[in-house]
């Protein structure tokens, strides 16, 4: 219990800093002082791809990652109350249900009389989407068909403020703007609005979602409390953010969710999925079998297949590696790959490879950084890897970071840095490049078939 004590400590302080001097009764107990006693903070949140959802392996999602931290900071447990629709979300708050809602909430000018936001955490544009094929608008003066909404949104209140002329718009309570980035794809409806941030996610998914043109720039993402409470909450959030912005934490969470999404290839997408379903079931079994022999994520090592070879069993690089999975002459005979152009040898070679690359990494780092450290030394080698991880090091980075070395890898291409190092010259952006767009293959991958436990 003695992180719980120092806890107390932590709050007492900061509540003396905040708190008012019309609490004079010995019964009052700040909010702060009541989540500690309760021993638990509730949360009330969206389903959704970048806030809440359930996995095999359990709940997942920015939001509710973020909010566990902030659960762990106070040695309290998270108790999560989801809902489906925005016009339920702030009555949770209202009525006392939760204690604050982290759904990835714009602070607008009207939900700011109403309700108190804690530091802003992310900065977002609202964006008009159509589906690639229509004709683009570039303004409002360019729409012609059906914009629709959700109802209570932040775009609600955007497109009211424009007070825009001449154009009709619609507001729904029955879908979200995942269920109307849907509609848009099945052209049920012609336009929509959708946050910059959710827009990254699901353009990995859908590609044919395009932006016509930007509604509004420098939308401020915040959680949400109720403005008859005292400060104490607020006092220990401004000091939450503090510490994970410091220690690095925030960054590694943003950068699990949407650091690798933000750059979109539309025809590398759109040809992605289509060999999901043209090319990928003839090796997927393979994929399956050599997954579970070496405790990998079937999908993962599929991600990496399409990255190396487009799951072309008979690609060959200028620099001599060949196969399924890429592998060198010397890394196949280590594996015990016979011939390099026999899919399933060169899969399980690969497989193989990747695992024992993992166990490599040093048992400190934690997945999925052991992951993308070790898919980075697939591509460059090990040493090269590791010299990246001591320049960031030396330059005041955290070595066990992938956030943070990845910064780091392109200056293996500089004399100024490689010159010092053991292993010298490497081209560390393409490293980087690979990872990240493993990354996002495995996102799409996981979208289509479930999360890493299911089949």
């Amino acid at each position: 219990m003695q992180n719980k004590a120092v806890n107390l400590i932590k709050i007492a302080t900061l509540i003396l800093a905040f708190m008012l001097v019309g609490c004079e009764q010995d019964s009052y107990q700040s909010k702060a002082e009541q989540i500690v006693e309760a021993g638990k903070v509730r949360v009330g949140t969206l389903y959704g791809s970048s806030t809440y959802y359930l996995t095999s392996d359990g709940a997942a999602g920015f939001e509710y990652e973020l909010a566990k931290s902030f659960a762990d900071y106070l040695d309290v447990e998270l108790e999560v109350v989801p809902v489906y629709d925005l016009s339920d979300l702030f009555p949770l708050l209202d009525n006392n249900k939760v204690d604050f809602l982290a759904a990835g909430l714009t602070a607008t000018q009207t939900r700011e009389q109403k309700y108190r936001f804690a530091p802003a955490y992310q900065d977002i544009s609202e964006k008009l989407v159509f589906k690639q094929g229509k004709e683009r608008p570039r303004d409002w003066t360019d729409l012609a068909g059906k914009l629709v909404i959700t109802e209570q949104s932040s775009h609600q209140e955007t497109l009211e403020a424009l007070a825009l002329e001449g154009f009709e718009w619609h507001v729904t309570k029955e879908q979200d703007v995942e269920e109307l980035i849907q509609a848009v794809l099945n052209e049920e409806i012609d336009y929509t609005i959708v946050d910059s941030n959710l827009l990254a996610v699901n353009r990995r998914i859908y590609p044919e979602l395009s932006i016509g043109f930007t509604v509004s720039d420098d939308q401020r993402i915040s959680w949400a409390l109720a403005r008859e409470q005292d400060d104490s909450l607020y006092a220990l959030l401004i000091d939450f953010f503090g510490s994970v912005h410091a220690s690095g934490h925030f960054a590694h969470l943003e950068d699990k969710y949407f650091g690798h999404v933000r750059d979109f290839d539309y025809v590398d997408t759109r040809v992605f999925i289509q060999e999901i379903d043209k090319t990928l079931p003839k090796y997927r079994a393979w994929f399956e079998q050599y997954a579970e022999e070496y405790k990998l994520d079937w999908k993962l090592l599929a991600a990496q297949s399409y990255q190396e070879s487009h799951w072309n069993p008979r690609a060959k690089s200028p620099t001599g590696v060949r196969g399924i999975m890429m592998l060198t002459l010397p890394t196949a005979k280590q594996m015990g790959v016979k011939s390099r152009l026999d899919a399933e040898a060169n899969i399980r070679g690969g497989a193989r490879y990747l695992s024992s690359l993992i166990k490599r990494i040093p048992e400190r780092i934690q997945e999925p950084d052991r992951t993308w450290f070790a898919l980075a030394a697939y591509n460059q080698g090990m040493g090269h890897m590791e010299d990246a991880r001591r320049i960031c090091q030396s330059l005041g980075g955290d070595p066990d970071k992938w956030h943070e070395v990845k910064k780091y890898l392109p200056l293996l291409q500089k004399k100024k840095y490689y010159k010092w190092t053991r292993y010298g010259y490497a081209r560390g952006q393409e490293a980087v490049t690979y990872v990240e767009n493993i990354r996002r293959y495995h996102d799409s991958l996981i979208w289509f078939f479930g999360s890493q436990n299911q089949q």
